[in-house]
């Protein structure tokens, strides 16, 4: 029996009816790639910050909370509300502001809270980083806001100023943090040195529970105000706020341009009257590294309006993440923030020089 020829018309129809079934197929899976896009490409940036205990740990958790941008999270929707898609911030604790910087110019970390004073001198290789020379690395995100000099008493060490710490036991904190180095340079400027002093070199936590009993004798603490662990002291009545001022602050401040005469106001603390002091800036600083689009996209979140009350809810000391002061550094700023801040109009853009002439071939 010979073979059946199928009509051309009907061999017509089925190629036009399978394409357009494949193209109902493209189209299809098109829309839905469209409502279900691969999620961006996850980017992990940490933040090391200082003692548990401290202000610089909750700060960071503050900043991880607000600028991290995972998929599916509702508050990101808002336009730069939160940092690039796909940022994912953590925090660690650390030794403070020394260890912090150290561990960001190695490559180490990706970002970390430290003092201006202490900042300047990682910049210029000094103090605590002599050994290792100046830390090229480092580049400022922002100031974030204004730190006191809280130096605490026993009520019965008979201390009413700075002078009065000669021969007694005072803790100046960890090696790795930024209050031993700029409690070093309020003793030099009063003329003590640490020989003149019982040196304690314990964390707050533990200073704290040794003066309470009665084997220390004071306590320098650098924070943005209030601190909760100053607030403990003075509530006991086991403490109370000394004031850092006269010949001494002159000095100090004539030698570390990066501090400032400052006063924690009256009713700062409960029962607590307004102390002179001196404060020093808290600045955000990273690897010089680090993507420019990153730090810009985190930047712009930062100082977005819709994150304003959650950073209120962590206001600490002056300035508090205020765009004005955000600039203000003692290191340079990375190219990313330096990109936002000239485009809100707080940092004057660079002035680009004309091309150098030809040299002359006469």
């Amino acid at each position: 029996m010979g073979s059946q020829r199928t009509p051309r018309f009907v061999s017509v129809a089925v190629n036009v009816c399978v394409s357009l079934f494949l193209a109902l197929i493209v189209a299809e899976t098109r829309a839905i790639a469209a409502q279900n896009p691969d999620p961006p490409p996850r980017i992990s940036f940490q933040i090391s910050t200082g003692s548990t205990t401290g202000t610089y740990f909750p700060l960071g958790q503050r900043l991880a909370q607000l600028l991290s941008h995972p998929p599916g999270v509702g508050r990101c929707e808002a336009a730069d509300a939160c940092g690039p898609a796909g940022l994912i911030v953590t925090t660690r604790a650390s030794e403070g502001s020394i260890a912090n910087l150290t561990a960001v110019n190695a490559g180490m970390v990706d970002s970390g809270l430290a003092q201006t004073d202490v900042v300047s001198m990682a910049v210029s290789g000094q103090g605590p980083f002599r050994k290792n020379g100046p830390a090229r690395q480092l580049r400022v995100i922002a100031n974030l806001y204004g730190e006191d000099v809280h130096l605490l008493a026993a009520k019965d060490a008979k201390i009413t100023g700075v002078g009065d710490l000669k021969g007694k036991r005072v803790s100046l904190s960890t090696e790795g943090s930024g209050t031993i180095n700029t409690a070093r340079s309020i003793l030099s400027a009063y003329r003590l040195t640490e020989r003149m002093i019982v040196p304690n070199y314990d964390s707050a936590e533990k200073a704290i529970d040794l003066l309470q009993n009665g084997m220390l004798d004071a306590i320098f603490f650098v924070g943005g105000t209030p601190v909760n662990l100053v607030e403990q002291l003075l509530d006991e009545g086991v403490a109370a706020l000394v004031p850092i001022d006269g010949a001494g602050r002159q000095r100090l401040l004539m030698r570390e341009p990066s501090l400032s005469a400052h006063v924690i106001p009256d009713g700062t603390y409960t029962g607590a009257t307004a102390v002179e002091t001196v404060s020093v800036d808290a600045l955000w600083v990273t690897d010089a590294a680090q993507p420019e689009a990153l730090i810009y996209g985190m930047v712009k979140a930062l100082f977005n309006s819709a994150n304003r009350a959650a950073l209120d809810t962590e206001k600490l000391g002056a300035h508090f993440i205020d765009i004005n002061s955000a600039s203000n550094t003692s290191a340079p700023l990375h190219p990313g923030a330096a990109r936002f801040y000239s485009e809100v109009g707080v940092l004057k853009p660079a002035v680009e020089l004309p091309p150098a002439p030809p040299p002359n071939k006469s």
